[in-house]
């Protein structure tokens, strides 16, 4: 079995758009991508290649998501089993169906959640926490796999449009080079954009995911390799 990832076509679009706005070649470009939205994952990019990612053989591996757990005990299936009385197929549907942020709060879109969280409902608020914390060492992770980063790009629904979801995955990483501008991160745009103050020493990104862009070019560059 292999890991697979799932967002490999986001991750190959922004990373490349992201070597195109440091004016930089792609392959002399490392990034780390977090492609955030109800499903969510990281991935290490090292010169224009994929060298680890936070999904595995399903989607279910990694971040916190919408309605997915993220990472989990590989033993907590048998644990379901014995003291809850699950089966394998009670335990998968839990956690990719019922647990992530709805399972801690109750929502699973970031807009609601963060509505909870200002009307002071703590299991909202744990739930940020939570997610924020476990991108955090995702980022920590990723930035010590490929020895320095100079990228850090959101993408996806969450990660283009929530300016306090990037503050939130980025809060506390100044030592590594990575912060944001309060001002940058809160400007609404479509476009592709710089978010991290100048001068700074990872270039903290938005860019706006195209899929179907991805697709079509690396489609006509087999058909142009045929």
């Amino acid at each position: 079995m292999r890991r697979y990832g799932f967002h490999g076509t986001s991750t190959a679009y922004v990373s490349r758009r992201a070597a195109a706005l440091l004016g930089r070649p792609y392959d002399e470009v490392n990034s780390i991508v977090l492609h955030l939205g109800n499903g969510a994952s990281a991935t290490a990019v090292r010169c224009g290649r994929s060298v680890d990612t936070s999904m595995g053989i399903t989607p279910l591996a990694g971040l916190v998501m919408g309605t997915r757990s993220g990472d989990v005990d590989p033993a907590l299936g048998a644990y379901l089993g014995r003291v809850a009385g699950m089966d394998l197929a009670g335990v998968d549907a839990a956690l990719n169906k019922e647990s992530g942020l709805l399972g801690m709060c109750g929502a699973n879109d970031m807009r609601e959640v963060w509505r909870l969280a200002d009307s002071g409902d703590e299991d909202a608020r744990l739930a940020l926490d939570v997610y924020g914390y476990r991108v955090r060492a995702y980022i920590g992770a990723y930035y010590a796999a490929l020895g320095h980063v100079d990228a850090l790009v959101f993408t996806g629904g969450v990660g283009e449009n929530s300016p306090r979801v990037r503050a939130l995955a980025t809060t506390g990483l100044t030592r590594l080079g990575i912060e944001i501008d309060p001002g940058r991160n809160a400007a609404e745009s479509a476009e592709a954009r710089v978010v991290s103050p100048e001068g700074a020493e990872v270039t903290v990104l938005v860019v706006p995911t195209n899929e179907e862009l991805e697709i079509a070019e690396q489609t006509a560059a087999c058909l142009g390799d045929a």
